[in-house]
């Protein structure tokens, strides 16, 4: 057979048979929805509980647990000895006191949405991770241990390593993209922590997951955990159950960091 007629012919059966699928397919269609009603795929129970919006952008919703609200610190001790938090209070914002360490939440939490706000000084110097450096830690598991930090940084025009810039789960995941504000302006971040869960033994049962929207914008879309995230060395877990969510004291004492209207919302 000449070339040119078998490519015809394949062509052809091709023709043949997407009329046959044409013509068969209003029929398997029929087939599915024969007798059934659009009632038979509507679900009316559980119904969600009733949450009550903000009404502003960025304040807590009515099921809210407000950590820090500008007025004070009772939601927070000292990460060292459990003591009353000492960090300073002013003008409805937290700032940073390094002479008195890290800073974690009363309560424990598991599976929760956070909102945050933070601000780096207008006038900051340094560069690099020595510039604005603090963090917000998703699960603090103890004094001893770094937990799972959100690095809070300045990025607006400040090269560093890219898996330690805002916006990253610091040393594992590099951001999506970077809406850094300038120095001076407030920043949020709104979090999704999914807690990783563990056998009776203490292995892994499942990981944690972490979604992270930075200035609206979104950095880290439900990233796969692969342990802690250390300073030094490959991540690994560590079992816990709940744990406090910690920030962090750490960089130049005379340009402190700053927060506030701190929110979260349990979701287990």
């Amino acid at each position: 057979m000449y070339p040119h007629l078998q490519v015809m012919r394949v062509q052809l059966s091709k023709y043949i048979v997407f009329a046959l699928f044409i013509s068969v397919a209003p029929d398997l269609y029929g087939q599915q929805t024969s007798g059934q009603k659009p009632e038979d795929t509507e679900v009316w129970e559980p119904v969600p509980k009733e949450v009550t919006p903000a009404a502003t952008c960025g304040a807590p919703p009515s099921d809210a647990i407000v950590l820090f609200d500008g007025k004070n610190l009772d939601e927070w001790v000292s990460v060292k000895d459990k003591s009353p938090a000492k960090w300073v209070v002013a003008d409805g914002v937290l700032t940073v006191n390094k002479k008195s360490g890290n800073i974690e939440t009363k309560q424990t939490f598991r599976d929760y949405q956070l909102h945050i706000e933070w601000r780096i000084p207008a006038d900051i110097t340094g560069q690099g991770q020595a510039r604005g450096n603090s963090g917000v830690f998703l699960a603090s598991t103890g004094p001893g241990d770094d937990g799972y930090e959100l690095q809070v940084l300045d990025s607006y025009q400040n090269k560093t390593y890219v898996n330690g810039m805002a916006g990253s789960m610091y040393k594992q995941a590099i951001p999506l993209a970077n809406p850094a504000r300038k120095p001076g302006e407030w920043q949020t971040y709104d979090v999704v922590w999914t807690a990783p869960t563990f056998d009776p033994d203490g292995s892994l049962k499942t990981p944690a997951y972490v979604t992270v929207f930075f200035n609206g914008v979104l950095v880290q879309n439900h990233f796969e955990l692969k342990g802690q995230t250390l300073y030094i060395g490959r991540p690994f877990y560590k079992k816990y159950t709940t744990a406090p969510i910690k920030l962090q004291a750490h960089g130049d004492p005379s340009q402190p960091i700053s927060f506030r209207n701190i929110w979260v919302r349990k979701l287990d």
